[in-house]
């Protein structure tokens, strides 16, 4: 089922099947908001060329406390990312959701770059929380954890004073998310994590190219996204948003040259998983180590395999520059000399899959479309279920009230 709306100025689309009222009502929503940010001293086209001084301010600095400071008659917004707290996705995220001037908006964010840890959740170990400070945002915290753990901490009410905020927004990440790269996906876990818990979602990607994207495109990118996010608000307040799925919106390269909003299904897409052998474990352009949050995710994985055994050691310090290699046991628990440490590095290849499916997700992502594709926890719901019921959403959301 194909829903095809535009976010960007009139184009001769032959994909477009929702009727020409509602697309033209949309456009006429985006178009004068379009007017109202060119009204703004930094809003049109003349953005300064250096990219720096687009971003919106981001301190991170730690304080000992940071005390909520909602004002009571707003609902609470979540805010979380795959990239980091400092990432420029998340701070023009709660820049764009600023300008809506209805929300508070709380942000609880990893203090370092976790987008492909995945599910995971940090067990057995004590995660470190530090306040954070964004523009806009009514609270904010830095966690040493993966996305899934700053939405579990944030929901069970041991750092926020409220346990159900109205909507969890994860994003926006860098680099897209289509098909079953979703599994590996921390941004996208950390849309899961709250759905889960009984909590609306929606994750966002930027299919970000080196070379080619702009971190003023997390801007873009976020201002393209701004209809459907707000449209989402409204409708959970009525209580006619979707209860039995999250949404993951994929934004294409360039974000304001984009065919409209299309409503998408997961395809079998996967980047292809390329390991080579290295020298050791620093990263082999920059030299630098690997930080522990970057190969959280695969440490887990194994160490779940190797826990049948006498278990494995995991020396992981979360403040030093340097990690720890994971040992080798044996079945008494001491360590095997005879053993050598080996380095692997991992490589994300992409390849044309060849599904023709115009509306999977990567195929319309291909063709410049924003894809919104409706993700489920569920593995005992049909796909279609989802498919028929995130459309007929979508088609109502993006309706202007005349």
């Amino acid at each position: 089922m194909t829903t095809t709306t535009s976010s960007a100025p009139a184009k001769n689309n032959k994909n477009n099947t929702l009727p020409p009222g509602l697309v033209s009502n949309l456009q006429d929503m985006l178009l004068k908001r379009k007017g109202t940010t060119n009204d703004q001293p930094d809003g049109g086209d003349d953005h300064p060329q250096s990219q720096s001084s687009s971003l919106p301010t981001s301190n991170p600095g730690r304080v000992e406390n940071q005390p909520d400071s909602d004002d009571s008659s707003k609902s609470v917004v979540l805010i979380t990312n795959g990239d980091g707290v400092e990432s420029p996705g998340l701070i023009h995220l709660v820049q764009a959701l600023v300008r809506l001037g209805r929300y508070n908006l709380h942000v609880c964010a990893p203090q370092s770059d976790n987008s492909m840890s995945g599910h995971s959740l940090t067990l057995r170990e004590t995660i470190s929380v530090s306040a954070a400070e964004i523009d806009g945002a009514t609270t904010a915290y830095e966690v040493s954890g993966t996305p899934a753990d700053c939405v579990s901490l944030a929901l069970s009410g041991a750092l926020f004073s409220w346990t159900k905020p109205l909507l969890v927004i994860s994003g926006i990440n860098r680099g897209s998310n289509c098909g079953h790269d979703m599994i590996y996906s921390g941004v996208v876990a950390g849309a899961r994590e709250a759905l889960i818990s009984g909590v609306p979602s929606i994750s966002i990607s930027l299919n970000w190219k080196k070379d080619e994207s702009q971190e003023n495109d997390f801007k873009d990118a976020a201002s393209v996204c701004l209809p459907l996010l707000e449209a989402a608000l409204g409708d959970i307040e009525k209580g006619v948003f979707p209860k039995n799925c999250s949404f993951h919106i994929e934004v294409p390269t360039s974000p304001l040259t984009n065919n409209g909003f299309k409503l998408t299904k997961q395809s079998l897409w996967r980047s292809t998983l390329n390991w080579q052998a290295v020298s050791s474990n620093k990263h082999p352009s920059s030299g630098r180590f690997m930080s522990d949050q970057q190969i959280l995710g695969m440490q887990l994985a194994q160490l779940s395999r190797d826990a049948s055994a006498a278990g494995a050691a995991r020396r992981l310090g979360t403040q030093k520059k340097n990690i720890e290699v994971v040992e080798s046991v044996g079945a008494a628990g001491k360590s095997d000399s005879n053993r050598t440490t080996r380095y692997f590095r991992l490589e994300l290849l992409s390849k044309d899959h060849g599904e023709e499916d115009e509306n999977l997700d990567y195929r319309a992502l291909e063709n410049g479309f924003v894809a919104v594709t409706p993700l489920s926890p569920s593995l005992h719901v049909e796909s279609e279920t989802h498919i028929a019921a995130a459309s007929e959403w979508v088609a109502n959301a993006l309706k202007v009230e005349q």
